[in-house]
């Protein structure tokens, strides 16, 4: 088993607690091996991603998505009902799980659905305003005083749509 420390980067950095946080639940997740259920990451589109998980066997009345801050908590409560069977072999698992997904700063849900199957949450990246690229106008200094912009304004060239 390999131990990492991360330690020297908790020293060295402000404000990244919460990636550092992720870093090491993710190598603690990964020792552990917890993978049920199944679950794939897609990106669908420039800010649109899907993230669909196998649950097999639970109905929407047993599946419950909360998304909060910026996580997103996936959980599946198996109704007890098994009571009455005898199985030769019970290989479907059925089991209550509970799964976390950390999401980046902007990304929202936009809807779940369960279909054949397969729960599949649509996620949206949103930028502010303020965080978009936005074109800055470039001016033109006087000889006299290269620090002081003339009333003559050159603007760069429109950028590709």
């Amino acid at each position: 088993m390999t131990t990492f420390d991360f330690s020297p980067l908790f020293r060295s950095t402000v404000g990244f607690d919460r990636l550092m946080n992720m870093l090491e639940n993710s190598v603690q997740w990964a020792e552990g091996g917890n993978s049920y259920p199944p679950y794939n990451i897609e990106k669908t589109g420039e800010d649109r991603y899907r993230i669909t998980l196998a649950v097999a066997g639970f109905g929407e009345d047993e599946l419950a998505v909360e998304a909060r801050e910026n996580a997103l908590l996936v959980e599946g409560r198996k109704k007890e009902g098994d009571a009455g069977h005898s199985y030769l072999y019970h290989g479907i698992a059925g089991r209550s799980f509970k799964r976390q997904f950390q999401l980046a700063d902007h990304v929202r849900v936009t809807g779940a659905h369960l279909h054949n199957g397969l729960l599949v949450i649509e996620l949206l990246r949103e930028l502010p305003e303020a965080m978009k690229p936005r074109r800055i106008e470039i001016t033109t200094a006087t000889p006299e005083n290269p620090g002081e912009a003339a009333q003559t304004r050159v603007e760069a060239a429109p950028r590709a749509a």
